[in-house]
């Protein structure tokens, strides 16, 4: 059951309920315009991908500054934001249950709609979903740029599967998805160059031999927060599937050379328990609401403060060379992760010059099948 908003607008932020997770709009502007500035010379379109925020406000947002559509992980993703008004979605995964796939179809009423396929055995229930829905469906072959996880084999492999693809009643080959995850997060510059040198290459090399087949591509997708810039250099990619740049988190900023993003996402904690003479403090923002997948969260301009460990319900904060925070006191805390931290909470809390302005409701909160 969605939990009651922890604030009003025109509330002072100090008087947040926590934990509350704080979206800085100030800076969450900053970030959309920054990415739009950044494709608008290259001729790549925006595809920015929901799975980090889940919110058809937050998609209509990307779209005022140039977004094409968002990319989704789940069909319940997609049916949130199409009811929400988007109407341009790409499932930038594989969806195999036929339930889902009837799901997926009947959004094609009231959204133009992609799915990815890595696998030809996956076309029949691709078709039979299109075919009962009375409708198409396109479907673009995800192929395996190094990631290791999903995705075809570049090269003959793919290409055979976009002819199936083409050759289909109810399908067309929408283009290619070509994304390297793991990528995003490689903590050198020359890391990340080297690990895209060979997702390009495999990338065009699966694209002309497309060409050779006759098939036209008229989407090259993938390409994150992290990345983009390489991708966008090469002039292959057509669409950026970046989620993390309207947020950011602690992750990306270990990075050497950080995206030119602005941390936007917070989570709002307050002191619990100051024990005297203990040396350190208790905040109410534990592993339910900090996740800790890709390390502890940050304290926000609070020089000397740590957070050194969490449990289900409490973060420990030690100082080092700073003053403890007193009993009620609150403090912002940067994720290490952006996309699991805001499926913990049922509501943004919007702030501005340290007041509330709106309360967005995290729509698209455990939207899993």
């Amino acid at each position: 059951m969605a939990q009651p908003p922890p604030a009003e607008p025109g509330m002072p932020e100090d008087e947040v309920d926590t934990p509350a997770l704080l979206i800085d709009l100030d800076a969450l502007e900053h970030n959309l315009a920054a990415m739009q500035a950044a494709l608008a010379p290259t001729g790549a379109r925006l595809r920015a991908h929901a799975k980090t925020h889940k919110s058809p406000v937050i998609a209509r947002l990307q779209a005022a500054h140039g977004a094409i559509g968002q990319c989704v992980q789940k069909v319940a993703e997609a049916e949130i934001l199409a009811w929400g008004g988007v109407d341009d979605i790409l499932v930038s995964n594989e969806v195999v249950a036929p339930r889902k796939l009837a799901r997926l179809a009947a959004l094609c009423r009231i959204a133009r709609v992609a799915v990815c396929a890595d696998d030809p055995s996956a076309l029949p229930a691709l078709e039979a979903a299109a075919e009962g829905a009375g409708t198409w469906l396109s479907v673009l072959v995800e192929v395996d740029v190094g990631a290791g996880r999903c995705g075809m084999p570049p090269g003959p492999p793919a290409v055979e599967l976009a002819a199936r693809i083409a050759a289909s009643r109810h399908l067309r080959f929408g283009g290619l998805q070509a994304y390297h995850g793991s990528a995003q997060h490689q903590r050198r510059p020359e890391e990340r160059a080297a690990t895209l040198a060979a997702a390009t290459e495999d990338t065009r090399r699966t694209l002309e031999q497309l060409r050779q087949r006759g098939l036209d591509c008229p989407i090259v997708g993938g390409a994150g927060t992290g990345t983009f810039p390489l991708e966008v250099a090469t002039g292959l990619w057509t669409e950026i599937q970046a989620g993390s740049y309207v947020f950011m988190d602690a992750d990306y900023a270990r990075n050497e050379s950080p995206p030119p993003f602005r941390q936007s996402l917070f989570v709002l904690s307050q002191v619990m328990s100051a024990p005297r003479g203990s040396g350190r403090a208790v905040l109410d923002a534990g592993h339910k609401a900090v996740p800790t997948d890709s390390g502890l969260p940050l304290v926000w301009n609070r020089p000397g403060l740590r957070y050194a460990g969490a449990s289900d319900e409490h973060g420990l904060l030690l100082a080092e060379d700073a003053a403890l925070p007193a009993l009620g006191e609150k403090l912002r805390l940067v994720p290490g992760h952006c996309d699991p931290t805001v499926d913990r909470f049922d509501w943004y809390v919007a702030v501005r010059g340290g007041r509330v302005e709106a309360l967005w409701p995290v729509a698209a909160r455990g939207a899993m099948t």
